[in-house]
């Protein structure tokens, strides 16, 4: 009996050890990113000064955080290693549908100075249980490499944040690990861990006002956004246009079995599924053959990820259930784009613009995706002497359709060259007014 107990309690003690070891590798592979960006704010170009965390997934020093912590608008990035070393790093890739990005070390710098640095390991997400034991680890108001301990509340949250990311979508591919232990502002883009140390989520946000309520991105999702933007740099989804909503409470009215098939809530105007016939009130059924079940909120973001990840310009198949018939229909995907376009200021005149994309046309009935949209004026420079305002959508410079921000870019570059009054054509509320830039 000594001898099993002895034997029992060295493979406990051995157990732990590793477990320590596994959680101070993670430790150290966590770091304080410190972020210049700049915006495009009421009609002028503005800096400002941002912390977040991540963590080191790589040994040749890719860093996982989240998209609200590091984007394109970024122009530097630096982290702060297990060491204190304060080191440089450069965006890879970025993807505000899920909240993640991937950064690089600025690996000629370590060498030169002759840093050191670990790297974590991801975990199985999708083994978790509710109850468990999860330590959240990030920088939390500036306080470097800090952990807290909590539990997974929930290990399938669902809800989208239409406005998460710097006024961009995310959510809607992907449900969320729900945990109380806290995380602050600081800890976003941190990772959230189990005992031994293994990477199961990317801290993303909490509830202002609220106790024990933070979000996570699950590592399932984290590894494969990861893959993607460090090959790609960027993923590319695909649209066709369909707003699901649960079938809960509603298989009655729609004669359905229950765990069959997705409501439509609503089709996209001029979307893909628009085009051939869709509507709200539809049940999906399946998707080329696959049958699908959206019966409660956190199984569409699957069905969501099934068709965004297909090939944008791929044919998909939909069968779907309008009254007693069924009927099968072929929509041709696009490729998802965001409702917020890319964004510059234009000095000269004190506006600052963002193209309109298909999104943003389609969610505000406008007939095209041409044009820019007025985000910012500067009061007393041209712009605002003219009349423009925030909201305006600029169609015409001097005649000329705006198709593109290149040509709004260039058309301004020609006015801090030579001065001259400029004539914009702009649309407000479904009307064309006309107003003149001048010098």
């Amino acid at each position: 009996m000594l001898k099993v107990f002895v034997t029992g309690l060295l493979l406990t003690v051995s157990a732990s050890a590793a477990m320590t070891r596994g959680f101070n590798q993670l430790f150290d592979a966590v770091v304080r990113i410190d972020v210049r960006e700049v915006a495009f704010e009421d009609g002028a170009k503005r800096l400002s000064a941002s912390i977040g965390s991540g963590v080191i997934l790589t040994k040749d020093g890719l860093i996982l955080t989240n998209a609200h912590v590091a984007s394109p608008r970024a122009v530097e990035l630096s982290v702060t290693l297990a060491s204190l070393e304060r080191v440089s790093a450069r965006l890879v890739g970025w993807d505000h549908w899920t909240d993640l990005a991937v950064l690089q070390i600025d690996l000629a710098e370590v060498k030169r100075r002759g840093l050191k640095f670990t790297h974590a390991e991801f975990g199985n997400s999708d083994d978790l249980f509710v109850g468990q034991t999860v330590y959240a680890v990030g920088t939390p108001f500036g306080l470097t490499r800090t952990a807290t301990r909590g539990i997974i509340s929930n290990n399938r949250r669902y809800f989208e944040d239409n406005r998460g990311v710097n006024g961009y979508e995310t959510g809607s591919f992907n449900t969320w690990l729900q945990t109380d232990a806290a995380i602050n502002p600081g800890n976003s883009g941190g990772p959230l861990v189990t005992e031994d140390g293994k990477v199961i989520g990317i801290s993303s946000r909490g509830y202002l006002g609220a106790n024990n309520l933070g979000f996570a991105i699950p590592a399932s999702t984290a590894r494969r956004v990861m893959d993607g933007l460090v090959r790609d740099g960027t993923l590319t989804r695909s649209y066709i246009g369909l707003v699901p909503r649960a079938l809960q409470d509603f298989e009655n009215f729609y004669s359905l079995a229950l765990n069959t098939g997705m409501l439509v809530n609503n089709v996209d105007r001029g979307s893909p599924a628009d085009r051939a016939g869709l509507r709200g009130g539809d049940i999906l059924l399946a998707v080329n053959g696959v049958k699908v079940d959206g019966r409660f909120p956190e199984q569409l973001p699957p069905i969501q990820n099934m068709i965004a990840s297909m090939p944008a310009g791929s044919p998909v198949k939909l069968s779907v259930k309008r009254g007693a018939q069924t009927t099968d229909y072929t929509v041709v995907t696009e490729k998802l784009e965001s409702r917020v376009g890319e964004e510059w200021v234009l000095e000269k005149w004190g506006l600052s613009v963002r193209k309109v994309t298909r999104t943003y046309a389609r969610d505000n009935q406008l007939d095209d995706a041409n044009g820019v949209l007025v985000i910012g004026v500067q009061p007393g420079f041209p712009a605002d002497v003219a009349g423009l305002s925030r909201g305006d959508i600029i169609t015409k410079i001097n005649r000329q359709a705006v198709t593109n921000l290149g040509m709004v870019q260039a058309l301004h570059t020609a006015y801090v060259a030579k001065p001259a009054p400029v004539l914009v054509e702009a649309q407000r509320n479904r009307e064309v007014s006309l107003y003149v830039l001048k010098p």
